[in-house]
């Protein structure tokens, strides 16, 4: 690992596609590392494995190694065990005992403020933050303006599907993966959203994405 990195921890290969793509947007990819959890030997990826990872990068903010350090993650639903208010709570437990606190929200996403003055923590829950769901339901509420008729008419097309075997909460998964099949590059990750422009950047969710982004990665490192 090179020496003061910045860490965005996510779930998988997808989220890390679509991220790095955000942060080239942003203008962040030069300091910013997105990883996941099998970037560290033996652990799987998903939300677990980003929990169980996490420790191991909050002992690297206490010598340097890393200076920011950021965790986005699905909120999924309180049905299947996750939800927002689940997934704060265990980021909560994870990182207290590291010096971490839950602060008070100006920039959209989530932070914990340090009690030795290291650089904030920052959660991102998707989509928003406050309700259940995932990546894709950012995804959906960022869809720009040209790309309205293509995208309600793949919502089309699997609302009216004979047979479903995916649960509700994965509907998302289903109309952005139907969507993104109708592009000029069918068969690409999440990412191509970012990279050929399908999702608005003056969006209300947007925006607050990028504030957080920012104000986790851009200021200079204490």
């Amino acid at each position: 690992m090179a020496m003061s990195e910045r860490i965005l921890l996510v779930e998988g290969d997808a989220d890390r596609g679509f991220l790095e793509e955000i942060c080239k947007t942003l203008r962040l990819q030069a300091s910013v590392k997105v990883a996941q959890p099998k970037h560290i030997e033996g652990f799987h990826n998903g939300k677990e494995g980003v929990f169980n990872v996490l420790p191991i990068w909050l002992n690297q903010l206490s010598d340097a190694t890393v200076t920011r350090l950021a965790v986005i993650v699905d909120a999924d639903s309180e049905e299947d065990g996750g939800g927002y208010n689940r997934a704060i709570e265990r980021i909560t437990e994870i990182v207290k005992p590291y010096g971490f606190t839950l602060a008070s929200n100006p920039v959209g996403g989530i932070y914990f403020q340090h009690d030795d003055d290291l650089a904030d923590f920052g959660l991102w829950v998707m989509p928003n933050n406050c309700d259940e769901g995932m990546l894709e339901d950012w995804i959906k509420r960022c869809v720009h303006s040209n790309e309205n008729k293509l995208f309600t008419h793949a919502q089309e097309v699997v609302d009216t599907l004979p047979l479903t075997k995916f649960k509700p909460i994965h509907i998302s998964k289903a109309e952005v993966a139907t969507w993104l099949a109708w592009q000029k590059k069918p068969g690409h990750g999440l990412y191509l959203a970012v990279e050929d422009q399908l999702i608005d950047m003056d969006s209300e969710l947007f925006l607050e994405l990028k504030d957080w982004l920012t104000h986790i990665y851009s200021s200079e490192d204490i």
